[in-house]
C-alpha cells in the first residue's frame, strides 16, 4: 500500500482509508513533548502551500519552518481531506530538521465519520502522536462548557467519546480537539492549552496559517 497511498480514485482513497483507521491508536502520551509543529496549508492556482512550524515545547518558542508545494490532485471531498492536502503537508513536516515529537493540526483526529480525520491520517503515515484542533465540529454531540477560559466537555460520537470541545480564551467560542493518533483526549487538552497565547486559537497553528498565507502572497514558491 505504502506506494499507492495518495490515489485520486475516490473508492481507492476510501479503501486506504478504512484500512489506515484500523491502525489509529489512541493512548497515553509516553512522555512529554520537546518539540512540537503545527501545520496548515493554502491554495494557489491549482496548487497547495504546505507549512510546517516548529515550536520548542513547553515554552513555546518558534524554532524554523519549513514548506512545500504541490500539485493538487485530489478534489475536495467532505471527509477525505486528507487526500487533498496531506502530501504537501507530509513533505514540508520531513523537511524539519527534526523531527516533532506531537503534531497539531486545524483539522480533526478521530471526530471524523471513519474516525480517522487528516490528524490521524498523517498521524499513523509518519507513526508521529498527533493532535486535531478545529475551529468547527464535524461530528458529535457535547453540552456546552463554562465560559471560562480551560473549560471542557466531551465530545461524543456514536456513544464514543471522540473529543473535548475547548473554551481556549474566556466567553469566545471553543476550539474542537480530537486526538489524532498516539495520544489521548486528556493530552490532547492540555498540550492544546499550553500552546494557547492571548488568541483563541493555539500559536503554533496562528503561525502556521499566517506563514501559508504569506507564502501564498508573496509567491515563493518551490
Amino acid at each position: 500500500m505504502a506506494e499507492n497511498l495518495w490515489p485520486g480514485d475516490i473508492l481507492e482513497a476510501k479503501k486506504i482509508q478504512d484500512a489506515l483507521s484500523k491502525r489509529v491508536r489512541i493512548v497515553p502520551l509516553r512522555e512529554t513533548p520537546a518539540l512540537i509543529a503545527a501545520v496548515d496549508a493554502s491554495f494557489l492556482d491549482g496548487r497547495i502551500i504546505a507549512v510546517a512550524a516548529l515550536y520548542k515545547y513547553p515554552e513555546l518558542k518558534y524554532i524554523r519552518y519549513t514548506f512545500s508545494v504541490r500539485k493538487v490532485s485530489f478534489s475536495y471531498i467532505p471527509g477525505l481531506l486528507a487526500f487533498r492536502e496531506g502530501p504537501a503537508i507530509i513533505s514540508a513536516i520531513k523537511k524539519l530538521k527534526k523531527r516533532p515529537d506531537v503534531i497539531l493540526f486545524d483539522g480533526q483526529g478521530i471526530a471524523h465519520p471513519k474516525g480517522i480525520g487528516i490528524a490521524s491520517h498523517i498521524g499513523v503515515i509518519l507513526n508521529i502522536p498527533t493532535i486535531g484542533c478545529a475551529k468547527s465540529r464535524l461530528v458529535g454531540e457535547f453540552e456546552e462548557p463554562d465560559m471560562e477560559k480551560g473549560s471542557w466537555a466531551y465530545l461524543y460520537y456514536r456513544g464514543m467519546r471522540v473529543g473535548a470541545v475547548l473554551r481556549t480564551r474566556s466567553n469566545v467560542k471553543p476550539v474542537f480537539v480530537s486526538p489524532g493518533h498516539m495520544i489521548d483526549i486528556d493530552s490532547s487538552i492540555e498540550i492544546v492549552m499550553k500552546c494557547v497565547s492571548k488568541y483563541r486559537i493555539p500559536e503554533p497553528l496562528r503561525r502556521a496559517d499566517w506563514l501559508s498565507k504569506r507564502q501564498k502572497k508573496f509567491g515563493v514558491l518551490e
